[in-house]
C-alpha cells in the first residue's frame, strides 16, 4: 500500500474532478465554498504525492505520466467552468491552456530523443500560483470574517500573476527545447 501511496494521491485528484465541476453548475456561496475546499485538498494531493514519492524513494514512470495529467486535467476543468460561470476571463484561460498543450508537445517530443525537458523552478512556481488563484475564484463571494475578504478580487489578481508566470515558464520551455533541439541536431550531423 505504501509504495503505491503517490499514485492514490494522484489517482484522488483525478476523483476530486467531477464533484467540483457538479459543484460549479450549482453557482451560489454553499456549492462555490465547497468546491472550492474540495479543489483545495486537490492541491494539497499534488504536493503530497510528489513528497512521498521523493522522500521514499516510490517514483514510479506511472506516477511521471499521472501526475501532470492529473493536474492539467484539475486545472482546466476549474478554469473552463469558471468562464462560464464569469469568474474568469477566456482569454486568460486561453493562454494558460495552450501553454499547457504546447509544453506537452514539447516534452512529448524530447521524450523521443530519450531524454525529456525536465520541469523549471518557474513552472514550479506556476503550478501554486495558479492554485492559490483557482481557490478564490471558486469560492468567489465576498465573506466578513475579521475584515471583509472579496475573493473574487484576491483570484483576480492572483490569476493575472499565474498568467504571467505560466508564459514565462511556457518560454522557457521552449528555449530549453531549442537547445536540446541543437544538441540532438549536433549529434545527428556527427554520425
Amino acid at each position: 500500500m505504501k509504495k503505491h501511496l503517490p499514485n492514490f494521491l494522484t489517482l484522488g485528484r483525478l476523483v476530486m474532478v467531477p464533484p467540483i465541476v457538479i459543484l460549479l453548475f450549482f453557482p451560489g456561496r454553499l456549492p462555490s465554498a465547497v468546491a472550492g475546499c474540495i479543489f483545495f485538498v486537490a492541491c494539497l494531493t499534488d504536493f503530497l504525492d510528489g513528497f512521498f514519492a521523493r522522500r521514499f524513494r516510490l517514483e514510479s514512470s506511472f506516477g511521471r505520466f499521472l501526475d501532470p495529467i492529473a493536474d492539467k486535467v484539475l486545472v482546466t476543468s476549474a478554469l473552463i467552468m469558471l468562464i462560464s460561470l464569469g469568474r474568469v476571463q477566456a482569454w486568460i484561460v486561453m493562454l494558460i491552456i495552450s501553454r499547457e498543450v504546447a509544453v506537452s508537445v514539447l516534452r512529448a517530443i524530447t521524450k523521443s530523443w530519450n531524454t525529456t525537458l525536465q520541469p523549471s523552478p518557474i513552472g514550479k512556481l506556476k503550478a501554486v500560483f495558479q492554485f492559490a488563484a483557482i481557490v478564490p475564484l471558486i469560492v468567489h463571494y465576498e465573506y466578513r470574517l475579521l475584515i471583509p475578504i472579496d475573493f473574487h478580487l484576491i483570484g483576480t489578481v492572483l490569476i493575472y500573476m499565474a498568467l504571467a508566470l505560466t508564459l514565462w515558464s511556457g518560454v522557457d520551455y521552449f528555449i530549453k527545447f531549442y537547445r536540446e533541439y541543437q544538441v540532438t541536431e549536433d549529434e545527428e550531423s556527427s554520425l
